[in-house]
């Protein structure tokens, strides 16, 4: 069983208070949006809940019930394999999540290893869970923790989670990228890098994606996890993305020196 391992410092650490929490953070999108079948994938922060949990929230409120949410968070450690996947159950204050071994020994061996080292004190897919828990009452998971972000790595791990989703024609799959984006710049310089990145990946334009990370030296978290949802996307049928909440540490703090940016996106 893998443990919550930041539980009481990202969000509250039981039930009741992270309810509450979550509440609070859903209380924010429209009443007006509603999910979305055709939603292939998403891009969804992992920053405490008191900073990025709107942001999540709107990108959660849209997604579709699926078998498997497929979850992508860097690995902010660099602990265990370079890409790992983790084949216990999870535990969060909200209950157990079961992953969905069928899933992963399908998947080609060629990049993605079993390993739990990876994951033991990584909090980018932890905090993912309680929306998907929030939000829906039966599913599994397939948590990939990833320390690379090259071109290479992560065409193959779009290609081997596209290539073994299309095995699996009676199940619905939604595949999460978790990442933050800009760290610690000025707001309006956050927003202005963000803002050029974002736009390449509601384009579904990888070669664009990672030009402009380059180009502005973008210091979002998740590059792997990102490219990696694109290319398994694209493979999927997906033609577009959508941001549908950003903002920036600043908004909540007031203090807009030094922030963090986050953006919700889903791509269908």
């Amino acid at each position: 069983m893998r443990r919550a391992a930041v539980a009481g410092s990202f969000y509250e650490s039981d039930r009741r208070g992270l309810m509450a929490q979550l509440e609070g953070c859903f209380a924010n999108v429209p009443a007006d949006v509603a999910e979305d079948d055709h939603i292939v994938g998403a891009v969804s922060p992992h920053a405490g809940y008191m900073y990025s949990g709107t942001v999540a929230a709107h990108v959660y409120a849209r997604l579709p019930h699926a078998d498997t949410f497929i979850i992508l968070g860097p690995n902010h450690y660099g602990l265990g394999s370079l890409v790992a996947v983790s084949m216990e159950s999870w535990q969060t204050p909200l209950g157990r999540v079961d992953v969905d071994t069928e899933f992963i020994e399908a998947l080609p061996r060629r990049i993605i290893d079993i390993d739990e080292t990876a994951h033991q004190h990584e909090h980018s897919i932890e905090v993912q869970l309680p929306f998907i828990q929030y939000r829906f009452d039966s599913f599994r998971i397939v948590p990939i923790c990833m320390a690379l972000s090259d071109a290479d790595t992560t065409r193959e791990v779009g290609e081997d989670l596209a290539g073994t989703i299309a095995r699996f024609d009676d199940k619905k799959f939604v595949i999460i990228a978790s990442s933050d984006f800009t760290h610690y710049e000025p707001d309006h310089i956050a927003r202005d890098k963000d803002e050029f990145v974002i736009e390449a990946i509601t384009e579904l334009d990888v070669g664009k994606f990672y030009n402009r990370v380059f180009t502005r030296r973008s210091s979002a978290c998740g590059i792997g996890p990102i490219a990696s949802l694109m290319h398994a996307a694209k493979r999927l049928g997906a033609t577009q993305g959508l941001l549908v909440k950003y903002a920036t540490s600043g908004d909540v703090t007031g203090d807009r020196t030094s922030v963090v940016g986050y953006g919700g996106i889903v791509i269908f």
